[in-house]
């Protein structure tokens, strides 16, 4: 990886109408290109049958699935579960156990996981939690997209295929 990569800030959200119901992910990735302008990039999608921690991961994924070249990440979720997940390191745990909890059982979103892993392998990533609805524009944006998306506002509802096996 090269020394000097671009800097990237991402904040992702995940939305649930119910859980298992309909539901939608929201990232915001903003960077300074470098004609020194600042830019700006928001996706989201909703499916008709997931879960909030499905749609959390997925906003993480498809941010970082977006970028066409090794950056170094600032992502910031209000998902303690995805955030600790590196932070304290569960998913190392959960790789060593064969994707199994230290209770020993099975781990929820092993597809999402394992895709997550992938998308984060040529970037330097670092977690950072945010407190949900505290009135950050980034986080509360992140929010609103992944709403909309759950409610159909985004585009139409896809199947989330993984959740339904």
């Amino acid at each position: 990886m090269a020394d000097k990569l671009m800097h990237v800030v991402v904040y992702t959200d995940g939305s649930s109408r119910g859980n298992p119901g309909r539901g939608g992910y929201g990232a915001v990735l903003s960077y300074t290109g470098p004609d020194g302008v600042e830019h700006r990039r928001e996706l989201a999608a909703g499916y008709k049958r997931t879960t909030n921690n499905r749609m959390e991961l997925l906003g993480v994924i498809t941010a970082l699935e977006a970028l066409k070249w090794p950056c170094e990440v600032e992502l910031h979720s209000d998902s303690q579960y995805v955030v600790n997940a590196f932070n304290q390191h569960w998913v190392d745990g959960w790789q060593r156990k064969g994707w199994k909890t230290a209770n020993k059982q099975p781990v929820k979103n092993p597809d999402l996981w394992r895709r997550l892993l992938a998308a984060m392998e040529p970037h330097r990533v670092t977690w950072l939690w945010v407190k949900g609805h505290a009135g950050h524009e980034l986080n509360e944006r992140a929010d609103e997209l992944a709403t909309r998306a759950a409610d159909g506002l985004e585009g139409e509802l896809l199947e989330d295929e993984d959740y339904r096996r």
